[in-house]
């Protein structure tokens, strides 16, 4: 699991300073680490949240007074459960090392050096996730063995486990053959004391052999003997096991008689067969995948997996009736063993959907998967006294390291296979991993060159959603939401804002947005309309200077007064660049703009932040209103916020707003300003009603 992709880490600080604690939580998400923080106050606080919150990861501070780190390390020791404690500290020397991993420590991470704690913090991350898979697992086989277990008991094939040639586990259906009544009786017993003296030599130099881990011959012929000294023919079938932890060999005795090796071939080749096509059923497939997948884990081989499907089922089936639907699937597999080659396996693996496993690199799946959508395309499928031509989609994913699992594998298929579909059919889709980070470099390259162009040639636009005041203000505000035309389609800018932030390409992003708003405004203004825009500002303009120099160039030249720009940007990006978003607010007021602060709340201590940064407005985390009927508490947060910045004087908005429900709290809430969707979407025009 990806930390920051799949998983919100729920993170412990122990610091004295709430500062250098939010400073941590800003410097992982800044490294693309989703974060759920907390930082207990006191010994008791932290007792309670070790016994009953979810903890990952703990950061402990070496220089923390209020919680020590002892007292860290003791409780979550006392605890029983597994989280990991990782020690924050300005330097690191042979002693406080030794000490700290002695006591329980897992690493320790230089504080102030945000690279290192990132990867103390992921490497730690991944332990942990790997532990709790192991014991995941571990879970598994103990309830696996213990169903095995019972149905082993229930079998009527009789079976025992041998370790160093002694009985551990005997079925009842062994015990009868043998005449013994309880287990305790041949408990600890040879099994050669079962085997006639004849066979002994042969049987002890097999036992030797799989004493030393040679691999157990398939079966093994002899005459065994029951408690009574009869003597019976009988074949041995050997498999190896665990029992209880333990290593040992499976033995399986068949009464020769009842045994018939041509028979029993028949039996099990029907059972692992689809009756309608011949091909292999899906059960039994997907044992072969997984084979095949753990060989490719281990570094043996390489394998593919095809799914096949017919295009346009449905309306085939109405062409050749529904009652000639399996002659229909007989038709297809037919077609589709005659194009594969020798030794791929190829199975039913749904009702008009086939799979193909193969042994080979991306491009021997290619050269397949080409062949058998050519051979489909150019066939005409005979069903009865009827006769359709049929296009086929392939869905394809060439098995690696990284999706080294059945799940994941049958994922990536089964998405190829619907693409395949979704794009008219008679065509095949293979997802190749280690393609993947070629094709990464590659988007993210195109996305450079199209955000370049972007800020050129008019592909940027601003869509508007109107802010609306609930204590009366007068007046039109909206929200300026950034939007790139892309043939005609809108992409917001989720899709490509963290590629612009790496590539250094967001200053250039905001002034092109700050210039076209001013523009707006200018324009608004004009017409008699006049508009405030809420704009978001990056922290990458903090320390630009071409930011302020162009907005108050052309505030001046289209006569729009500043207080009419507002400009926002993430609370966690002011924490960690406090000084450059100081002096960016200090330079913005002087030009009459209101600056602001969006996503309020979110940290561990917002309003501490207010000691160092005096925002006009603060627009509240989205987080408490799109969870406010599900989680009670975020109601509580919203009014602590609106009456903590009434009382410092500071407007408050409230965004996504979805439901009336929402709208009503906000009412009665003390809240400034409301936006969302409840009262309206982003659109290209300035039309709302705000009488």
């Amino acid at each position: 699991m990806q930390i920051g992709k799949d998983t919100t880490l729920r993170l412990t600080i122990i610091d004295d300073s709430g500062e250098d604690a939010e400073a941590v939580v800003s410097a992982l998400r800044n490294g693309g680490i989703a974060v759920r923080p907390l930082r207990p106050l006191d010994t008791d606080e932290l007792a309670h949240a070790v016994k009953t919150q979810p903890m990952d990861l703990v950061l402990a501070a070496r220089s923390a007074r209020t919680i020590p780190l002892a007292t860290v390390l003791a409780q979550v020791d006392a605890s029983g459960k597994d989280i990991p404690i990782i020690v924050m500290s300005e330097t690191i020397n042979e002693a406080d090392l030794i000490g700290d991993l002695a006591s329980g420590a897992r690493a320790i991470a230089l504080r102030g050096h945000n690279d290192h704690l990132l990867n103390v913090l992921r490497t730690e991350w991944s332990d942990l996730d790997a532990r709790r898979a192991l014991r995941r697992l571990e879970g598994q086989l103990r309830e696996t063995e213990r169903r095995c277990d019972a149905l082993i008991a229930s079998s009527r094939d009789p079976i025992a486990y041998i370790h160093e040639g002694m009985h551990i586990r005997a079925n009842e259906a062994y015990l009868e053959m043998f005449g013994y009544e309880s287990f305790d009786e041949i408990e600890g017993l040879s099994l050669l004391d079962l085997v006639a003296p004849q066979y002994v030599n042969d049987f002890k130099a097999l036992l030797k052999q799989l004493g030393k881990g040679e691999a157990p011959p398939p079966r093994f012929e002899l005459e065994a003997r029951s408690l009574d000294g009869d003597q019976f023919p009988a074949t041995l079938e050997f498999a190896t096991a665990t029992y209880e932890g333990e290593p040992c060999v499976q033995v399986v005795f068949r009464r020769r008689e009842e045994f018939d090796p041509e028979l029993a071939r028949e039996v099990e080749d029907l059972r692992q067969r689809d009756l309608v096509t011949g091909l292999l059923n899906r059960p039994t497939f997907l044992r072969g995948l997984e084979d095949s997948v753990s060989q490719v884990a281990r570094g043996e081989s390489q394998f593919a997996l095809l799914l096949v499907e017919p295009d346009h089922y449905q309306r085939l089936l109405q062409d050749i009736g529904i009652d000639s639907a399996d002659n229909f699937a007989a038709a297809l597999a037919a077609r589709l063993t005659e194009k594969l080659p020798a030794g791929t396996i190829s199975a039913r693996f749904g009702e008009r959907t086939f799979a193909v496993l193969l042994r080979g690199d991306h491009k021997d799946t290619t050269v397949l998967a080409e062949k058998l959508r050519a051979a489909f395309a150019s066939h005409v499928v005979n069903v009865g006294d009827r006769s359709v031509s049929v296009t086929c989609s392939i869905g394809g994913v060439q098995i690696g390291e990284k999706i080294a699992s059945v799940g994941q594998v049958l994922t990536r298929a089964t998405d190829s296979l619907q693409a395949a579909t979704n794009l008219g059919g008679n065509r095949f889709e293979i997802f190749d991993p280690g393609a993947v980070d070629r094709a990464e470099e590659e988007r993210i390259q195109n996305w450079i060159v199209r955000l370049q162009k972007a800020l050129t040639n008019g592909s940027f636009l601003l869509h508007y959603q109107p802010v609306v005041s609930l204590q009366g203000e007068t007046g039109e505000v909206y929200e300026a939401l950034l939007r790139l035309d892309s043939g005609g389609e809108l992409v917001t800018p989720q899709s490509f804002i963290g590629i612009a932030e790496e590539h250094n390409l967001l200053g250039a992003i905001d002034r092109w947005v700050v210039n076209r708003a001013i523009e707006v405004l200018a324009e608004r203004k004009s017409k008699g309309q006049p508009t405030r825009l809420i704009v978001k500002v990056s922290p990458a303009s903090f320390a630009d200077a071409q930011l302020l120099q162009l907005i108050a160039k052309q505030l001046a030249a289209h006569d729009v007064p500043g207080d009419s720009l507002w400009l926002e940007t993430p609370e966690a990006k002011v924490f960690t660049h406090l000084r450059q978003a100081q002096a960016f607010q200090t330079g913005a007021s002087k030009l009459g703009c209101k600056v602001g602060l969006e996503q309020f709340g979110a940290g561990l201590d917002s309003f501490q932040l207010l000691s160092h940064f005096e925002p006009t407005f603060l627009k509240i985390d989205r987080v408490f209103t799109e969870e406010m009927q599900k989680v009670p508490e975020h109601q509580q947060k919203i009014r602590e916020i609106a009456e903590r910045a009434q009382a410092l004087g500071i407007i408050t908005i409230a965004e996504h707003v979805q439901d009336a429900a929402t709208m009503s709290f906000l009412f009665t809430a003390a809240v400034d300003y409301v936006e969302g969707n409840f009262l309206a979407t982003p659109g290209p025009l300035m039309n709302y009603d705000f009488s």
